[in-house]
């Protein structure tokens, strides 16, 4: 999991090819290929590399073999060659015979989306979980190309000889090399997937969470710590963020209000990261609140907005309370599509991360929820009871209390689940109890 095992040194020059095919999902349409391009760019960047220039071929029929024609691919060739591009990056899947193929006719070292962001999650994920999972990705990715991608795990074959009989094939040594890696961190994972559900449900007993889900760069850390008041990675980057943050909303309410900052979503994730997205992103199971943010200057806002809707049904959260917000308002020119915007999403919100009163409103916004979601008690406890006194006070939110010659009465806020594990049950008094003191104590 070394960021020196990957092919694609920081600089590199690449040229970006696509193709326009009515019959090619995600690019259907010369539209639908320019936003996949732009957002292959932004890869790119992120990854490090210089995106060169941008090669289209208009296809009635897919090429099963290269994906475009033979005749473009050369010309493409010279043309990237020309520029002084070292690699060619394709914006869609290849199979490891197309990728042969297109090597053989282009001798030029090719890649796929896919391989961009299997890279780029590689060398962004900072906890051991994420690590382990995007290994399993990248390898399960690379076994069936390994042919095609020889010198992208070259380094990673110095255990090689020591695992096959006299006479077997390198190439089959690395085969089984890869499986038994993979095999190697599938038990890894389980073992920090049982301590991290350990630690998700002393959290789901402790706090309330909320959090931050949508495409990648829609500013969610941003929010994060606007809305925190801490200082989590921001970049201007597509996953600069790749796992899930924990920070605490707000300290003083109880049980504390704790913000979860995710992945970011992307359209067209490779089939070898999904099952790793999903365990990045189960952090969101556990939230009580989703904030659905959307960068409301791209002018693909919607298409992100689905993708995201697509992922949290993937993940059986679509039923789950959600907030809208809208991000990057100071990037929009156009007011007009603002309002138009929120019309058709009357409860979201429109805001800035660096607009200090958007995210008071915002943050309020929040916590009042969270305070509504709360159940109401009226107890009286007698002063002999410390230990009760103390867990009143140290996990509720008190709204009043009143002293009287044999005990104190509280009014208080708090999750019914969290009351629960207070054993205070038979400090409760029933409505009539509770009105009395109202009538006689003049509780407001």
């Amino acid at each position: 999991m070394n960021a020196e095992d990957y092919k694609m040194p920081l600089g590199q020059k690449a040229s970006l090819v696509s193709i326009v095919c009515d019959k090619f999902d995600s690019h259907s349409t010369i539209i639908e290929t320019n936003n996949s391009l732009r957002e292959l760019r932004e890869l790119l960047r992120t990854l490090g590399l210089v995106a060169g220039e941008e090669y289209v071929q208009n296809k009635k029929q897919i090429e099963s073999a290269t994906m475009l024609g033979a005749g473009k691919l050369e010309e493409i060739a010279e043309q990237a060659r020309a520029e002084g591009s070292e690699l060619l990056v394709f914006d869609f899947e290849l199979t490891a015979s197309q990728v042969r193929n297109i090597k053989a006719i282009t001798k030029f070292e090719v890649v796929d989306r896919n391989t961009v962001i299997l890279e780029i999650f590689a060398h962004h994920a900072r906890t051991k979980e994420a690590k382990i999972q995007i290994e399993i990705s990248r390898l399960k990715y690379l076994l069936p190309r390994l042919t095609s991608m020889w010198g992208h795990f070259s380094k990673q074959r110095a255990a090689g000889a020591a695992l096959g009989g006299e006479g077997e094939q390198q190439l089959e040594l690395d085969r089984r090399m890869i499986r038994e890696r993979i095999e190697f961190y599938k038990k890894q994972l389980e073992e920090v997937q049982i301590s991290r559900e350990q630690q998700r449900k002393k959290r789901q007993h402790q706090a309330v969470t909320a959090a931050l889900v949508g495409y990648t760069n829609a500013g969610k850390s941003s929010l994060m710590n606007r809305l925190c008041r801490v200082n989590v990675l921001e970049e201007n980057k597509l996953f600069a963020t790749l796992d899930s943050t924990f920070r605490t909303l707000n300290p003083d309410s109880k049980p504390p209000m704790i913000m979860i900052d995710t992945v970011g979503f992307i359209s067209n994730l490779p089939n070898t990261l999904i099952q790793g997205f999903k365990t990045t992103l189960e952090s969101a199971l556990e939230a009580d609140l989703l904030l659905i943010v959307c960068d409301i200057s791209d002018p693909n806002y919607q298409k992100h907005l689905r993708v995201t809707q697509e992922v949290l049904t993937e993940l059986k959260l679509e039923d789950k309370n959600q907030i809208v917000v809208f991000n990057k308002k100071d990037l929009l020119n156009d007011p007009v599509r603002a309002r138009i915007i929120m019309r058709n999403y009357p409860n979201s919100f429109l805001v800035s991360s660096y607009d200090e009163e958007d995210m008071k409103n915002l943050r309020e916004h929040v916590i009042d929820y969270f305070l509504s979601k709360q159940d109401h008690y009226d107890l009286f406890i007698p002063y002999e009871q410390g230990e009760a006194h103390s867990r009143i006070r140290g996990n509720a939110n008190v709204l009043k209390t009143v002293s009287h010659e044999q005990g104190i009465f509280y009014r208080i806020r708090i999750p019914d689940f969290i009351f629960q594990q207070l054993g205070l049950n038979n400090f409760i008094l029933a409505p009539a109890e509770a009105k009395e003191w109202e009538q006689n104590h003049l509780i407001p």
